[in-house]
């Protein structure tokens, strides 16, 4: 048989085997730091001209590399690994608070843990545990009331009002939404609106209805107690308004708008409105908090107090990392709300602004 002529060992980069950094760097005349930092997406790697990043990512493609992450842990004596706790997952408010947390810890190259604890006590005391059992740098918690302490990681909470010892608080000013819903409602001619307050778990409730009982004095309006209903459920549908609303029709009290306690109840209470004959806006106005996606699409589209949700969630992940970084943070990170009107509000039927305008010149007759 001929000789066989000697044939070159694959590099590296283009064996079988598992490419490494120092292959691609060798294999593109690079340096790796430089490799490093594109595929890692750092912010140096900004420095690099497009045409540079993209043979990056072509080799890498083109050998499979794929990043040794506990290599990268070890070295680094970090896990690159966040735990959120949320109440649920669903449409509304935490999908979006989560889609916020999610957009900053990606583009950071976290990965994240997501776990729901449903309020029971069992599981918020679990969770962490098994947080803390993954090795995760940091806890992010969303609308959790009663937070249990968790050691040697730092803590950022989402809607959190307890002030406690090294806990960052993202939350949003509560006395200025409470301002801008019931002055909305003030300005169109309400003066009989019903309120739909949160569940008692909820980590907003007693915070939120604090704010709109204090607006309400500075605007001189009165609430009627038997106009103010509670939410109970802990179910994240429409539902829970559904029932409330229900309630509160059986009792005849007089009302001709209604502020909900988050959008979701505000739908189930139009639905209940409607259903008893009453038509929105044109009987009774309805509005609601935080402007979820389907608040714009609901029929009348919802007006609503806009919580920025997603903003929330990427300040909440900003200032943990800051946090695990070593740097500065603040204990209270607070964010404006926005007053989006649309459709479920308007003026009062038309007798009850002449019986209010009545009212008022009687008033202004009487002798003082």
């Amino acid at each position: 048989m001929p000789e066989q002529k000697n044939q070159r060992k694959p590099s590296a980069a283009n064996s079988t085997s598992a490419v490494t950094i120092s292959g691609l760097a060798k294999y593109l005349k690079l340096s790796p730091a430089a490799v490093s930092m594109v595929l890692n997406s750092t912010p140096k790697a900004k420095r690099f001209p497009e045409k540079t990043k993209k043979r990056i990512l072509a080799a890498a493609a083109k050998f499979n590399y794929r990043p040794n992450f506990v290599a990268r842990s070890l070295r680094k004596q970090q896990t690159f690994t966040i735990g959120v706790l949320v109440p649920e997952v669903s449409e509304g408010y935490a999908a979006l608070v989560l889609a916020g947390i999610e957009d900053y810890l990606l583009q950071a190259g976290y990965f994240y843990f997501v776990v729901s604890h449903r309020h029971k006590t069992h599981l918020l005391e679990q969770y962490p545990r098994l947080f803390m059992e993954r090795l995760v740098e940091g806890i992010i918690a969303v609308d959790t009331r009663e937070l249990p302490l968790v050691p040697d990681v730092p803590v950022t909470v989402v809607s959190g009002h307890r002030r406690m010892p090294g806990i960052t608080n993202v939350v949003l000013d509560h006395r200025r939404a409470a301002a801008l819903g019931l002055e909305h409602l003030l300005q169109l001619g309400h003066r009989r609106i019903a309120f739909i307050k949160g569940q008692p778990f909820s980590s907003d409730t007693e915070t939120r209805w604090t704010a709109i009982r204090e607006a309400a004095r500075k605007l001189g309006l009165a609430i009627d107690p038997d106009l103010v209903t509670q939410l109970q459920a802990d179910t994240p549908t429409p539902e829970p308004g559904f029932d409330v609303t229900k309630s509160l029709l059986a009792k005849n009290r007089h009302f001709t708008a209604m502020f909900a306690f988050n959008d979701i109840s505000a739908i189930g209470a139009i639905r209940a409105l409607l259903d008893s004959g009453i038509k929105v806006p044109g009987d009774v106005s309805v509005m609601g908090f935080d402007d979820i996606q389907n608040a714009a699409f609901q029929n009348p589209r919802l007006t609503t107090i806009r919580q920025p949700l997603r903003r929330m969630g990427a300040l909440a992940a900003e200032t943990l990392l800051k946090r695990i970084r070593g740097g500065e943070y603040a204990k209270i990170v607070a964010v404006e709300p926005e007053l989006i009107v649309r459709e479920s509000t308007a003026s009062p039927p038309l007798s009850v602004l002449e019986d209010l305008s009545q009212t008022a010149v009687a008033l202004s007759r009487e002798p003082m």
